[in-house]
């Protein structure tokens, strides 16, 4: 492929939906640049990277942890560097710990700076970093990874749900300061491989599985690929579509009253 041909970043790239992304976007010839955040990460980039690799992609891997802005400024430098372009950006970055939200004493101010660090702040930093390159472009595209949980106020803390309400108002604002990049989000529910399966231990993550495919109309969860799949049309074939929160939750709103 050499130098020519679209180029994808995606955070949060060495598991879960961002690796799925990843899948995604080289499977349909894409370079990809693929993060991880420190060295525990770094063999699931790797298995990440070569299968990008093995559907044709050029790939980048680095460390990026998005708090940091220096980080991404270099992450955003080195797919320039390497690729001469950035047409996507898919912000899948992301951080959570499962709080009761009745139990107010238990989340304090430093857990809501350290949610927000990521899920906000970093997001924006990285969009930031990568904002000109896709101007350039021609056909930019940026897409959040939010949650259903950020338009219920529900999940697995309040830090949490408002994090990710302030990630679609973040995408609806940077829809119109970058246009005409388009800046979408996807607000999925509980996804197979995502967050809660890295926070919660094996017994407590299905029972959780249980509860959402339960509480959802189509009485179950989703995959990875699904958001995946909703990330790379919102990116190629979307070209009317920004500023929108589309969810990808199997119901689970309808059932939110």
């Amino acid at each position: 492929m050499g130098k020519t041909g679209p180029v994808c970043l995606i955070t949060g790239s060495a598991t879960g939906i961002g690796a799925a992304c990843a899948r995604e976007f080289s499977r349909h010839g894409w370079h990809v640049g693929i993060s991880y955040q420190g060295e525990g990460q770094l063999q699931e980039a790797q298995a990440v990277a070569a299968d990008c690799s093995n559907a044709g992609a050029t790939c980048l891997l680095q460390a990026l942890d998005v708090r940091h802005d220096a980080e991404c400024v270099r992450f955003a430098q080195a797919a320039l560097q390497r690729f001469g372009r950035i047409d996507a950006l898919i912000n899948c970055a992301g951080t959570t710990r499962f709080i009761a939200h009745d139990d107010l004493a238990a989340l304090d101010a430093d857990e809501f700076h350290r949610t927000y660090d990521v899920n906000v702040v970093g997001m924006h930093q990285i969009t930031r970093a990568c904002a000109q390159a896709l101007k350039a472009s021609g056909a930019g595209s940026v897409v959040n990874i939010s949650s259903i949980g950020g338009l219920l106020g529900r999940g697995s803390s309040v830090a949490y749900a408002a994090s990710k309400g302030a990630v679609n108002t973040m995408t609806l604002a940077l829809a119109r300061a970058l246009a005409p990049v388009r800046v979408n989000a996807i607000a999925p529910g509980f996804v197979a491989g995502g967050l809660p399966s890295r926070v919660l231990d094996a017994k407590a993550h299905a029972q959780a599985t249980a509860a959402q495919t339960g509480n959802s109309v189509l009485q179950r969860i989703s995959q990875p690929e699904e958001v995946a799949a909703l990330a790379w049309f919102l990116t190629a074939h979307a070209p009317g579509i920004t500023g929108d929160i589309v969810m990808l939750d199997n119901g689970l709103h309808l059932n939110a009253g």
